[in-house]
């Protein structure tokens, strides 16, 4: 597959998504969120699972995010669940090893939070699906950090854009790069024919007031 360059990818991945149906909007009758919370949008990143050609499309993104951002990485992490099988792919992209966090440690055996082979001191890229409030990938974030391994950054397929997440990532001082986000995802699907004009600055209240949309 054909390198995509950076400033190419919100819209390519965009694109993507939108079309197998892994993101929809509906502005005017909005998703119901497990919080209660009322949504334009609904993100649901593992049926890229089952698209090869779209699979394919975000583990090179997420390769040439790692090759150009952090060229020293030494290995990815998958955030489980869903950052776990791109984790796999763009690690065999990158000959480099491969490890995943889970939420929290196993209650057996070795009581492993990382699966896989790593060591102080190694570079770590964290792979992870969705990026909403940020606290499920920080939370595997420090986890790899209070194992000995330098956290270069976490990259995602797709973020909704909240100011909250941004303030976090920047508080534990760690990177954060998404292949696509909600304000590409709102030009696309207009470009697209996936929404209307006069959907756009509703689908943009949302993500100034989530907690405000649909009341």
């Amino acid at each position: 597959m054909t390198t995509i360059k950076l400033e190419q990818l919100p819209q390519h991945i965009a694109l993507n998504l939108l079309e197998i149906g892994a993101v929809a909007l509906r502005p005017n009758d909005p998703f119901t969120w497990s919080s209660g919370m009322k949504s334009p949008i609904y993100c649901d990143n593992r049926l890229t699972m089952s698209y090869p050609d779209v699979r394919d499309a975000i583990a090179e993104g997420f390769a040439t995010v790692i090759r150009e951002q952090f060229p020293d990485c030494e290995a990815v992490a998958g955030i489980a669940t869903g950052g776990i099988p791109h984790a796999a792919w763009v690690a065999h992209k990158l000959n480099l090893p491969m490890l995943y966090v889970r939420d929290k440690a196993k209650g057996h055996g070795k009581t492993n939070q990382i699966e896989g082979n790593f060591k102080a001191g190694q570079k770590v890229v964290l792979i992870e699906d969705l990026v909403s409030t940020g606290g499920s990938s920080l939370k595997a974030a420090v986890a790899v950090r209070e194992a000995g391994c330098e956290v270069l950054g976490t990259v995602a397929i797709f973020t909704y854009e909240f100011p909250q997440a941004a303030a976090a990532f920047a508080e534990q001082q760690i990177p954060l790069f998404t292949l696509s986000n909600y304000s590409a995802l709102i030009d696309t699907a207009l470009a697209a024919g996936k929404i209307e004009e006069a959907d756009v600055s509703l689908l943009r209240k949302w993500r100034e007031n989530p907690q405000a949309f649909g009341q």
